[in-house]
């Protein structure tokens, strides 16, 4: 008897049209990302997606935050406020900067920014917030956006895992000054490596674009800035339209995913599932879940029995105030964020790839709630 597949955390969702699409480019030689019609017609397309103007195609999701950071001249001892709970990528952006990254901790519910915790971190040195929308549920950009304008703080949207999530019926990226998107492989599209910035602040678009191509002057080889090589590939591009134009269905699929872990594992005992408030739209680009007490065994012990039946997962992120590095950086802030700490403690996602089928999930909540308590 053969043992069933393993279920890997996510598989990308390739077809022949992205296929046909990087073939066209390679034909009209779009390698490099200097010229071609694929990067301005993504860049295009996808700000149009967002609510945006203007798109600033480049090599990944961090490069994108970084490019923002810069962009908005952040530097040397100016002070960065980033979500407590998310991918080191969002404090590099400042750190490689030399800023100092301060974090924020998580609220109890979606797990994104506290709103309430950010004015009594604002200090002289304060100079810009960079809110997560964690998982694909949108933090609550209204509060966030007041609160900066107040204070005269750059808003820089990380939407690496948000691509389609709406607050208020906004797109997340239309929000801040600037959107950063990732289209890493297992984002909710992609086109390898890749990332985007968004805005509608044409002098930004400006220097972004400056900055990403090593900042040519006139004549060309004669350089104001310090400008970073951050251009996306012409085919990289071309794969981006092919999966920008099955994006509904993708979103639909991440949803129908989400609905159907929450309908199997409703009640169990110990299982915190997902929030979605009223005026969100979530797009589940990971399905994640908290192990708590209650539960038979702890996150850890969970990971490893699905692990032994081929069961993919991921841990929630190490937050930024125990990152090592970070610590020892100069200017480092000792922030308490006690609700990041727990979730890096608890925090699980399960298999979230668009192609999940009914049984498959069920066979996953089998593997957890077979463990839990009565």
């Amino acid at each position: 008897m053969s043992s069933p597949s393993k279920i890997p955390v996510h598989e990308p969702d390739i077809g022949e049209a992205e296929i046909a699409s990087v073939v066209a480019a390679l034909r009209r030689g779009e390698i490099s990302g200097s010229f071609g019609q694929a990067i301005p017609e993504f860049e295009a397309k996808f700000a149009a997606f967002c609510g945006c103007q203007y798109g600033i195609a480049v090599n990944s999701g961090t490069a994108a935050l970084q490019l923002a950071v810069a962009a908005a001249g952040i530097g040397r001892g100016d002070e960065v406020l980033v979500s407590a709970s998310t991918n080191i990528a969002t404090a590099l952006a400042a750190y490689h900067s030399n800023a100092v990254p301060v974090p924020v901790d998580s609220e109890e519910v979606t797990w994104n920014l506290d709103p309430d915790l950010i004015e009594d971190l604002i200090t002289p040195r304060t100079r810009a917030i960079i809110p997560v929308h964690l998982f694909g549920h949108p933090a609550a950009m209204d509060r966030i956006c007041e609160i900066a304008r107040r204070h005269n703080l750059v808003v820089i949207e990380d939407c690496a895992e948000s691509h389609g999530a709406t607050w208020q019926g906004t797109m997340t990226g239309a929000f801040g000054d600037m959107g950063c998107f990732s289209f890493y492989a297992n984002k909710i599209i992609t086109t390898g490596e890749g990332g985007m910035v968004v805005t509608n602040d044409i002098k930004l678009a400006e220097r972004l674009r400056l900055l990403r191509n090593l900042a040519f002057g006139k004549p060309r080889f004669y350089h104001e800035a310090a400008g970073y090589n951050f251009r996306m590939a012409g085919l990289q591009a071309a794969m981006g339209l092919a999966q920008l134009a099955r994006i509904d269905q993708f979103l639909a699929d991440k949803r129908r995913v989400a609905h159907t872990y929450n309908r199997l594992l409703s009640g169990v005992r110990g299982v915190r599932l997902p929030a979605e408030l009223p005026d969100a739209r979530h797009v589940y680009w990971m399905y994640a879940v908290t192990i708590e007490p209650e539960f038979e065994l702890s996150r850890d012990e969970v990971a490893r029995n699905l692990a032994d039946e081929g069961i993919e997962t991921r841990t929630f992120f190490c937050p930024m105030n125990q990152q090592p590095f970070l610590r020892q950086q100069e200017g480092f802030r000792e922030i308490p964020c006690p609700v990041a700490d727990r979730l890096w403690e608890k925090g699980l996602y399960l298999p979230s790839a668009n192609r999940l089928d009914e049984p498959t999930i069920a066979r996953v909540c089998h593997a957890i709630t077979r463990h839990a308590r009565a």
